[in-house]
C-alpha cells in the first residue's frame, strides 16, 4: 500500500502554492535543497514526475493527483483535532483553510454572501481563486481547490455535481451612450445590426460572453472595439459610465435600469449562464457546511435551473 510521509505531503502543497523551493522552504523553516529531497522521495516512492520545475511550480497530472491528497488529508486532520476538542485556535494547529474557485461575476454578488453564512457559526478562512466559469473546473483537476462555481456540469473526476441555478445577463449600456451610438436603432433588428460595430466591454480578452452573445444572434464575431476591464464592479461601472455597452448579470444591472441609469438593448434576448457546484467526494462537516450555504444563497439569488 502507498504511504506518504505527512512531512512531504506539506512540503508539496507549500512548494506548488508558494511557487518556488525557495519561498517553500521559507515557510516550513528548512533548506530549500530539504525542499527538492522531500519531493524527489515522493516521486521515487510514487514512480512519477509530481511537480514541473518551472517559476512558478506547475504540478503534472500525477502531482494533481498527489496535491489533492495533500488537501485532503490536511483538511480532515484539522477536522479531527477541532472535533477531539483541540479546535478554536492557533493552539489546535490552526483555523481550516478551504481553497474555492469561483467566477467573477457570482464572486461580486452573491458568493460572499454565502461564505458570511459559514463564518457565522464556523471558524474557516478562505482561499479564493477567481477565475472564468468556463475555466474553474480545471483548478479542481489541479488539485488547487477543493470546490468551484463552474460552467462545467460533467463532474470532475473524484468530484459531484449540482446544478446551482442560473444566472441571467442582460445586454445594456448608459443613455448617453445610446444616444451617441445607437440613434435610431428602433428595432431589435437594427439593434443587433448596430452592436456589431460599436464599443463594448469585455472582462479581459478571454470573456466570450458579449462576443458569444453576438454571435448567436448576428452569426459571426462583433467587429467593435472593445475595452477591458478585468473586475466584476468595474466592468459594470464603465458600462454605467458609458464606455461600451455590456452584459451584466440582473444583480448588478436592475436596480440601474429602474432608475434609467442604463437601458436595456434587447428586451426579447438574454444571455443565460448555468451555474454548477463541483466539489471533491470527502466526507468532510467543513465542505458539507460550505455546500449547503452556497446552494441555499445560489437557490435565493439565481433563477431555477431547467
Amino acid at each position: 500500500m502507498l504511504c506518504l510521509h505527512r512531512d512531504h505531503l506539506e512540503t508539496l502543497l507549500a512548494a506548488v502554492d508558494l511557487g518556488t523551493f525557495d519561498a517553500a522552504a521559507r515557510a516550513l523553516a528548512i533548506t530549500p535543497s530539504a525542499v527538492s529531497q522531500r519531493i524527489k522521495a515522493m516521486e521515487q516512492l510514487v514512480g512519477r514526475v509530481l511537480v514541473q520545475r518551472t517559476t512558478p511550480i506547475v504540478p503534472t497530472a500525477d502531482g494533481a493527483v498527489v496535491l489533492r491528497h495533500a488537501r485532503q488529508v490536511r483538511l480532515l486532520d484539522e477536522e479531527t483535532a477541532r472535533s477531539l476538542g483541540a479546535g478554536g485556535g492557533a493552539d489546535a494547529g490552526g483555523i481550516p483553510s478551504i481553497p474555492l474557485a469561483v467566477n467573477a461575476d457570482s464572486l461580486g454578488t452573491w458568493f460572499l454572501d454565502a461564505l458570511a453564512l459559514v463564518r457565522a457559526d464556523t471558524e474557516v478562512v478562505f482561499d479564493l481563486h477567481r477565475e472564468d466559469q468556463d475555466r474553474t473546473a480545471e483548478l479542481l483537476r489541479a488539485g488547487t481547490v477543493m470546490a468551484a462555481v463552474t460552467a462545467e456540469a460533467e463532474p470532475v473526476q473524484g468530484c459531484s455535481s449540482v446544478l446551482l441555478g442560473i444566472d441571467r445577463y442582460r445586454a445594456v449600456a448608459s443613455p448617453d451612450f445610446v444616444t451617441r451610438y445607437l440613434d435610431g436603432a428602433d428595432t431589435e433588428r437594427r439593434m443587433l445590426q448596430r452592436l456589431d460595430r460599436v464599443p463594448l466591454v469585455d472582462y479581459d480578452h478571454d470573456d466570450d460572453l458579449q462576443q458569444g452573445f453576438l454571435r448567436r444572434v448576428v452569426g459571426h464575431a462583433p467587429r467593435a472595439p472593445r475595452h477591458f476591464v478585468p473586475t466584476s464592479a468595474d466592468f459594470a461601472r464603465a458600462v454605467t459610465l458609458g464606455f461600451g455597452w455590456g452584459l451584466l448579470p440582473e444583480a448588478q444591472c436592475l436596480d440601474a435600469l429602474a432608475q434609467g441609469a442604463l437601458v436595456e438593448l434587447t428586451p426579447g434576448r438574454r444571455a443565460d449562464v448555468a451555474l454548477w457546484w463541483q466539489r471533491w467526494n470527502l466526507a468532510s462537516p467543513l465542505l458539507d457546511r460550505v455546500t449547503d450555504a452556497v446552494r441555499s444563497t445560489a437557490a435565493s439569488r439565481l433563477h431555477p435551473g431547467r
